[in-house]
């Protein structure tokens, strides 16, 4: 594969984008409609229709290696506990033997299963009996008035806000270690003493906002790899419903909401530009996604993009939690700057944490190293092809960047190299889509604040 825009230190990378556009060129003349879709509750459906090569034309393998890396981008763009796989029985008969407990794509039904509470099933029909789309959109956020706690919870920091009338009256960002801990009181009493110290900067609290890394249902908590340390019975017991139980602490009926962070990157986004269709992508511990539609509303997705492949060479970057490769959360995370460290030329100390090797990466970026320079330049080149990507799914207007990845210079080179590749590879989305980076102190704090629009009072 021949791309226009090389990432310096990363010469694996085959973006899943320029495969999809390849295999839509070259099926013109010998292919077959196919069409994708996974169905979560209440029958919400989300459907991708393109085109493979026809059977018996000695395409097999690749069509079912490409399909399969649509299958597993809308599971976690999406999320759902039903695939259909319509117009093409051989590749739909292997998904079915991959989606199941115990086979290579155990660790994704075992999440899907957990968090939509029924079993995961592969459904394989003809064209005619595939879903349409049935989609969820509800309105969040953006409620300024009153005394609010905003809380953004990442893997290495938490962050709070004081939020009055809109305003931040108080904000701070303590260094913690919640996928690490399996004590499930140091992240209780972490949370509570986070919204306690923002309470004491206010004359009352009327609601609560949570920006957290993973996924929720009713303010639950159904899975965070946040708390990947915790037993499965802690979990049930204390973490589960910790959100709610600390608001019960801060006063009685104080409205709570609890929303992805991705999604609430997305909603800094959109209040800061005022105008929707935002994709937000937080780059931190892991990366995180969201989404605000064009008509200003959540799409009740995951939009857990972190699980979500954007390379397609299986020697990608391999992730030992779900058994896959090239999934997003090796390239734009602090993990992702690390993977390069060594490729640019620079050895970090390996009893650091991963958050004091991405300060090593970003104090050297700061003097002007040209090894680090390469590796900003390189994860912006990856993004670009991503970005293309993540357009096959998301109607896209505004892109914007956030989380820990992103400060300083660092970020400012990323998000050029990235807007370089859309407008050589991708003229057409480049005319379309416009990509931001907010300042620094709102890259650092704009979580929380955000954050604390969600409930209404």
């Amino acid at each position: 594969m021949k791309l226009k825009v090389e990432p310096k230190l990363d010469k694996q990378f085959m973006p899943l984008s320029i495969i999809c556009r390849e295999m839509r060129e070259n099926t013109k003349e010998n292919g077959q409609d196919i069409i994708v879709a996974v169905e979560r509750n209440d029958g919400y459906t989300t459907t991708y229709k393109t085109r493979v090569y026809a059977d018996n034309t000695g395409h097999d393998q690749e069509n079912f290696d490409f399909v399969e890396r649509i299958v597993k981008t809308l599971l976690w763009v999406s999320g759902g506990y039903k695939i259909y796989i319509a117009g093409n029985e051989m590749i739909g008969e292997k998904i079915k033997d991959m989606y199941k407990l115990g086979a290579s794509r155990d660790a994704d039904v075992a999440i899907m299963q957990k968090v939509y509470e029924n079993p995961v099933e592969v459904i394989v029909c003809p064209l005619h009996k595939a879903p349409n789309n049935k989609s969820s959109s509800a309105p969040i956020g953006r409620h300024l008035d009153g005394c609010r706690i905003g809380f953004d919870a990442g893997g290495s920091d938490r962050k709070v806000s004081a939020v009055i009338n809109g305003e931040s009256v108080y904000s701070e960002e303590v260094v913690w270690f919640p996928k690490t801990n399996s004590d499930p009181n140091y992240h209780y009493e972490g949370v509570l003493n986070a919204m306690k110290t923002a309470a004491s900067y206010m004359p009352r609290v009327d609601a609560i906002g949570v920006s957290s890394a993973g996924i929720y249902v009713n303010n639950k908590i159904m899975h965070a790899q946040l708390f990947q340390k915790v037993s499965d019975e802690d979990f049930k017991k204390k973490i589960k419903n910790m959100y709610l139980d600390v608001a019960k602490e801060i006063g009685e009926n104080i409205p709570i909401e609890v929303a992805n962070d991705g999604d609430v990157t997305a909603l800094a986004g959109a209040m800061d530009l005022n105008d929707n269709g935002v994709l937000g992508v937080a780059m931190g511990t892991s990366e995180a996604g969201g989404y605000v539609d064009t008509d200003g509303n959540i799409t009740g997705w995951l939009n857990e993009l972190a699980f979500a492949p954007i390379s397609y060479g299986k020697d990608a970057p391999f992730d030992d939690w779900s058994g896959d490769y090239g999934t997003g959360a090796k390239y734009f995370s602090q993990e992702g700057v690390i993977r390069l460290a060594a490729p640019a030329g620079i050895e970090l100390d390996t009893e650091l944490s991963p958050a004091e090797k991405l300060k090593v990466v970003q104090e050297l970026m700061e003097k002007g190293d040209e090894r680090a320079k390469a590796i900003y330049e390189t994860i912006g080149v990856n993004f670009g092809y991503a970005i293309a990507y993540y357009a096959e799914f998301y109607d896209i207007k505004h892109v914007l960047i956030m989380g820990r990845v992103t400060s300083g210079e660092g970020g400012a080179i990323l998000l050029a190299n990235a807007q370089k590749v859309l407008d050589v590879e991708f003229p057409e989305l480049s005319k379309k889509i416009k990509l931001h980076i907010p300042d620094e102190k709102s890259r650092r704090v704009g979580q929380s604040v955000a954050a604390a629009s969600l409930p209404k009072i």
